[in-house]
């Protein structure tokens, strides 16, 4: 796109390129109910209890144990030390999987960018020559030069090793029931999918209207239970962001399963009828300051009653973790006059993403009979919320998605699995520490060998060698 593009041109590439090939999905004859494949190989070889303190649904219990069979799901969640099982003294801090509910995982990949100015609205910087010579040329080299998926597998690590066990936001390239490293929220999920996204509301001649009226055909029927748009990204004072809420109340598209994406030009009014509508709203400060020099009003909407998550958006302008995300999240509310509570702050990458989601009967709380996606941090703080909040990436000492031990430390992951299972982990020093890592998790198999991280890594460098790394 060249400088001087309008706003509208810019808006249709940036659509296109991303939303390149979507389709939504038709149900399966077989689902996970009847019986679904899964493969898992680095699965603990026997039920384990992994003991520490854990933040459940109610209240934090400071010596509890988190028991995971051979199978994906918890066995149970108690107070007493399970008899016959193994335990593994973790000394720290067993919370949910952490959910990133915004982003563009492909694009994480790439180092930041700096912004060389500030922009008045996404469509300002999507036009820009800077956008395209650092960010949107690339791309479109590793998008013609990579297998599919090669740039979303590697984002899926950089997530995994932070801590997030689900994501929303991958390309409409992730075809049919495909399931991947880390849940997708948006795309297939426990044996269907249950959301739709639009990077933006579609013009009344887009080929992407008639999507639309899909979706909220969908979302009246009961089968659709989120709907991720791109909504108000600009300057709270920038006329064409404003008046983006006013074009989604007009297509009919404010409803209890609408999340807005950013949101950043609302006013308080504005949050007020979310709230009415029941709709949740999703929040990435970091990228809002670097673009825009300012963010969402989230403490006003939070006041409100709106239900609010967060995302660490792209890395180019975004966090590098979501649990960076969560500190910038804490500061900018507190630069509101809103001092969320650390509990909260859990909650909105938790417990209440689930919720936003439309995943709560399966994610974002730890309980008997649900799927083992969890997350095992070092303690270092007293208040076992607290350290979630002031935790980096160094602090994740294990990660488990439906019950396959993804990530962990490398002696943790050695005891906990069979010999035979250990050929599928690679070695990894993360942050100073010898981890292991599974990337082999698939919940359809086929007779691909899925590729490593270290190949993964050597394919993006051949075609981009200033790839972002993900330990650093």
């Amino acid at each position: 796109m060249e400088a001087g593009a309008s706003d509208a041109e810019a808006g249709d590439l940036f659509e296109a390129l991303f939303m390149a090939d979507v389709e939504d999905v038709e149900p399966p004859t077989r689902t996970k109910e009847e019986g679904r494949e899964l493969l898992a190989r680095a699965v603990p070889a026997e039920a384990v209890a992994l003991h520490g303190c854990v933040l459940g649904p109610e209240r934090a219990i400071e010596d509890a144990y988190v028991v995971v069979g051979a199978g994906s799901e918890i066995q149970a969640v108690s107070e007493e030390k399970p008899q016959g099982v193994r335990v593994l003294e973790t000394d720290g801090v067993i919370l949910p999987g952490l959910i990133d509910l915004h982003g563009h995982p492909e694009f994480n990949v790439f180092a930041a960018w700096e912004p060389p100015q500030q922009f008045v609205n996404r469509y300002a910087w999507r036009g820009s020559d800077v956008y395209r010579e650092l960010v949107r040329e690339p791309q479109n080299r590793l998008l013609a030069a990579l297998p599919a998926r090669t740039q979303l597998r590697y984002a899926e690590v950089r997530a995994l090793v932070c801590g997030v066990t689900a994501i929303q936001g991958a390309s409409g390239k992730v075809k049919g029931t495909e399931e991947a490293l880390v849940r997708n929220v948006d795309l297939w999920v426990f044996g269907s999918q249950r959301a739709r996204a639009m990077i933006d509301l579609p013009s009344e001649s887009s080929r992407d209207m008639e999507r639309l009226k899909g979706i909220l055909t969908g979302i009246e029927a009961r089968e659709v239970k989120a709907f991720y748009v791109h909504l108000a990204e600009g300057r709270s004072d920038n006329e064409r962001s404003q008046r983006e809420f006013d074009r989604l109340v007009a297509l009919k598209a404010l409803t209890d399963a609408t999340v807005v994406i950013h949101g950043t030009a609302l006013a308080p009014a504005q949050f007020g009828d979310l709230a009415d509508a029941g709709a949740k709203l999703v929040w990435s400060p970091q990228s809002n300051l670097r673009l825009y020099s300012e963010t969402t009003n989230a403490a006003e909407a939070m006041k409100r009653g709106v239900l609010v998550g967060l995302g660490a958006d792209w890395l180019p302008s975004g966090s590098a973790s979501l649990l960076a995300e969560m500190k910038v999240a804490r500061r900018s509310l507190r630069t509101h006059g809103h001092e969320a509570p650390a509990r909260k702050l859990v909650e909105m990458v938790t417990s209440d993403a689930a919720k936003i989601a439309g995943l709560d009967d399966k994610l974002g709380s730890l309980q008997e009979g649900r799927p083992a996606d969890l997350v095992v941090l070092e303690r270092h703080h007293s208040d076992p919320w607290e350290n979630v909040v002031e935790a980096d990436p160094g602090w994740v000492d294990l990660v488990m998605v439906d019950g396959d031990l993804a990530y962990g430390r490398a002696d943790w992951m050695t005891t906990l699995t069979d010999p035979g299972d250990r050929d599928h982990l690679e070695p990894v020093i993360a942050w100073g520490q010898e981890m292991l890592l599974d990337t082999s998790y698939m919940a359809r198999p086929t007779t691909e060998e899925p590729p490593t991280l270290a190949e993964l890594r050597a394919a993006l460098i051949q075609s981009y060698p200033p790839v972002g790394p993900i330990f650093a």
